[in-house]
């Protein structure tokens, strides 16, 4: 899977004790440039979703921890926000929780999972099976059949709601 910024994932390690204390998940850490200014985005997470009181507990918390720490040397806006119905999944034990969901997958390289000519680097269907160095889908489009990807494979890898 990707690699974070070294400011990423220095605000990653300084903040993930503090976020598992409030009961939370860390899902992912964001820090860019959106025109003129810098944004770090804190992406949190819990069984049964989090609230707006809980992205606002959490920044009051996390905020000056980070200022402390001059991590980031210049002004940038925080935000702390739940990662969406269509949340990335980022390590192994995320695939392990959504299993039965539906998923989007997408690879460095083209492959062909069913070995039928059909390469491609987009993949959706449903998440069947995951461990720590695998994970298999089921597609449930016209053609079927199912694929196992490893994650060193993985691009990015999000759920991706059928509605």
């Amino acid at each position: 899977m990707v690699q974070g910024t070294l400011i990423e994932e220095r605000i990653v390690a300084l903040i993930s004790p503090i976020v598992e204390d409030f009961g939370l998940e860390l899902v992912e850490v964001e820090y860019r440039r959106e025109g003129s200014s810098w944004v770090l985005r804190i992406f949190i997470d819990k069984d049964g979703g989090v609230t707006l009181d809980d992205c606002a507990d959490l920044s009051r918390e996390i905020d000056p921890v980070i200022e402390t720490e001059d991590i980031i040397p210049h002004a940038y806006r925080l935000e702390v926000s739940s990662p969406g119905l269509d949340r990335p999944l980022k390590k192994p034990a995320d695939f392990i929780r959504f299993r039965d969901e539906w998923i989007k997958v997408k690879t460095y390289e083209r492959l062909d999972p069913d070995g039928r000519g059909h390469e491609r680097k987009t993949f959706v269907g449903i998440l069947k099976e995951a461990d720590e160095e695998r994970f298999r889908i089921e597609f449930q489009d016209k053609r079927g059949g199912e694929a196992v990807f490893t994650y060193d494979q993985v691009a990015g890898a999000n759920l991706d709601p059928q509605f």
